[in-house]
Protein backbone atom coordinates (compact mmCIF):
# COMPACT_ATOMS: atom_id res chain seq x y z
CA UNK A 1 0.00 0.00 0.00
CA UNK A 2 1.06 3.65 -0.97
CA UNK A 3 1.20 6.37 1.23
CA UNK A 4 -1.66 8.57 0.57
CA UNK A 5 -0.02 11.86 1.77
CA UNK A 6 1.71 13.30 -1.46
CA UNK A 7 4.70 13.97 1.00
CA UNK A 8 5.38 10.75 2.35
CA UNK A 9 4.57 9.20 -1.19
CA UNK A 10 7.11 11.36 -2.52
CA UNK A 11 9.55 10.51 -0.05
CA UNK A 12 8.23 6.42 -0.19
CA UNK A 13 9.17 6.64 -3.82
CA UNK A 14 12.77 8.32 -3.35
CA UNK A 15 13.52 5.89 -0.87
CA UNK A 16 12.63 3.02 -3.00
CA UNK A 17 14.09 4.55 -5.97
CA UNK A 18 17.36 5.41 -4.53
CA UNK A 19 17.34 1.98 -2.76
CA UNK A 20 15.98 -0.56 -5.23
CA UNK A 21 15.09 0.46 -8.71
CA UNK A 22 16.76 2.15 -11.40
CA UNK A 23 13.73 3.71 -12.88
CA UNK A 24 10.07 4.42 -11.57
CA UNK A 25 8.88 2.10 -14.41
CA UNK A 26 10.92 -0.71 -12.58
CA UNK A 27 9.28 -0.16 -10.05
CA UNK A 28 5.77 0.02 -11.55
CA UNK A 29 7.12 -3.29 -12.77
CA UNK A 30 8.03 -4.67 -9.72
CA UNK A 31 5.18 -3.67 -7.73
CA UNK A 32 3.06 -4.74 -10.52
CA UNK A 33 1.30 -1.28 -11.25
CA UNK A 34 -0.62 -0.72 -13.87
CA UNK A 35 0.30 2.15 -16.31
CA UNK A 36 -2.95 3.97 -15.57
CA UNK A 37 -2.25 3.34 -11.81
CA UNK A 38 1.38 4.92 -12.62
CA UNK A 39 0.13 7.87 -14.44
CA UNK A 40 -2.17 8.84 -11.03
CA UNK A 41 0.72 8.34 -8.82
CA UNK A 42 2.66 10.66 -11.02
CA UNK A 43 -0.71 12.97 -11.59
CA UNK A 44 -0.91 13.17 -7.53
CA UNK A 45 2.69 13.99 -7.03
CA UNK A 46 2.46 16.66 -9.92
CA UNK A 47 -0.46 18.81 -8.63
CA UNK A 48 1.79 18.96 -5.12
CA UNK A 49 4.73 20.30 -7.01
CA UNK A 50 6.82 17.06 -7.58
CA UNK A 51 8.11 16.06 -10.60
CA UNK A 52 9.81 12.88 -12.39
CA UNK A 53 13.42 13.69 -13.08
CA UNK A 54 14.40 10.73 -15.21
CA UNK A 55 18.08 11.74 -15.05
CA UNK A 56 18.29 12.02 -11.21
CA UNK A 57 15.72 8.93 -10.86
CA UNK A 58 13.83 10.70 -8.57
CA UNK A 59 10.76 13.34 -7.23
CA UNK A 60 12.09 16.43 -7.25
Amino acid sequence: MLPQDPIMLMSYLNTKLRDNYSSLQAFADDNDLSSEELLAITKKLEAAGFTYNADRNQFI
